[in-house]
C-alpha cells in the first residue's frame, strides 16, 4: 500500500513537473479588503450573464478568506468554488490546466487538492501569487470567464 502511494505521488509530481511551466513564487497573502474587490467584480461578471453562482477567495495556503453566493446557486457550487480556489492557490496554477495531466496521467487525480476542472485562478500582484479565486456554478469555461473578471480586479 505505501508502495502504491508512493508510485501514485511520484507519477502525479513528474505529470505537474512536466506538464506545467515553471510557477510563480508566493507573495504576501491577500487582504480581506482586497478579496472582497476580486469577489465583487466575479460577482459582477457572474449577474452580467445571469449565471448562479458560487466565489471563493483564499490566501496562499488555500485558507478561505471571502466567499459570496447568488440566491438559488447550486449547494454543491459552495465546495467547488472552495476547492477550486484552494486547488489553484496550492499548486499556484490555474485548476484548467489539471484537466489535460488528469486524462494524461489519472494518477494525479488522486493527489489531494487537485480539481480537473476550470474555473480556479490564481490570484498574482507584482509577479507573485496573493492566494485565487474559484468559482463555481455553470460550465467549466463560464466559471473561468467569471474567475478571470475577478483577477482583473486587481
Amino acid at each position: 500500500m505505501k508502495k502504491l502511494l508512493s508510485m501514485t505521488i511520484a507519477a502525479g509530481a513528474l505529470a505537474l513537473g512536466n506538464g506545467f511551466a515553471q510557477a510563480q513564487s508566493y507573495g504576501a497573502d491577500v487582504t480581506a479588503a482586497t478579496a472582497a474587490k476580486v469577489a465583487a467584480a466575479t460577482i459582477a461578471e457572474c449577474k452580467k450573464n445571469n449565471w448562479k453562482m458560487a466565489v471563493a477567495v483564499v490566501d496562499t495556503h488555500g485558507a478561505l478568506i471571502h466567499f459570496e453566493r447568488i440566491d438559488d446557486t447550486q449547494y454543491a457550487s459552495n465546495d467547488i468554488a472552495i476547492a477550486k480556489a484552494r486547488g489553484s492557490a496550492t499548486f499556484r496554477r490555474p485548476t484548467r490546466v489539471f484537466m489535460d495531466v488528469v486524462n494524461k496521467t489519472p494518477a494525479t487525480g488522486t493527489l489531494p487538492g487537485v480539481i480537473g476542472s476550470p474555473g480556479g485562478l490564481p490570484l498574482v500582484v507584482g509577479d507573485k501569487i496573493i492566494g485565487a479565486v474559484g468559482v463555481s456554478g455553470g460550465t467549466g469555461d463560464q466559471d473561468e470567464q467569471c474567475a478571470k473578471a475577478g483577477v482583473g480586479a486587481l
